[in-house]
């Protein structure tokens, strides 16, 4: 996903890969990182994405004191333009309304974005400063 996306340094990478094991380890037990698996006819995985449940102060229009982010949609590429991603998400969404959240965020690639917005989502204030 991280390639597709443009980078390229391959111990940047490694690094990603690294810390995301040992995250996703901890969280899938833990129970903040709940993913999704999207199959093909031959049952093979063709797309997954993950939501993200952190403990977050309470704010205007949230029920919950956490906050829910969608992250790592991916679609493989012989599965693109099938709906794959968008059912993904429309599972996702549901689930995050089933729970009673007040919304859900997430971060954009410029090929997921027309995606997200045809979905309602929305720029947001959020900045980001770069330490490194």
């Amino acid at each position: 996903m991280f390639e597709e996306m443009g980078f390229r340094d391959r111990a940047v990478l490694d690094r990603v890969e690294s810390v995301s094991r040992e995250y996703f380890t901890a969280a899938l037990r833990a129970g903040t990182y709940l993913g999704w698996m999207a199959e093909g006819s031959d049952r093979q995985v063709v797309g997954g994405g993950g939501i993200v449940v952190r403990d977050w102060p309470g704010y205007p229009g949230e029920n919950h004191a956490k906050r829910a982010w969608i992250l790592n949609l991916y679609t493989e590429p012989r599965a693109r333009r099938g709906g794959v991603a968008k059912r993904l998400m429309q599972e996702m969404i549901a689930w995050c309304r089933r729970e009673g959240y007040g919304s859900v965020s997430l971060h954009a690639s410029p090929a997921g974005r027309p995606l997200y917005e045809s979905m309602g989502f929305q720029p947001t204030k959020e900045l980001s400063l770069k330490l490194t």
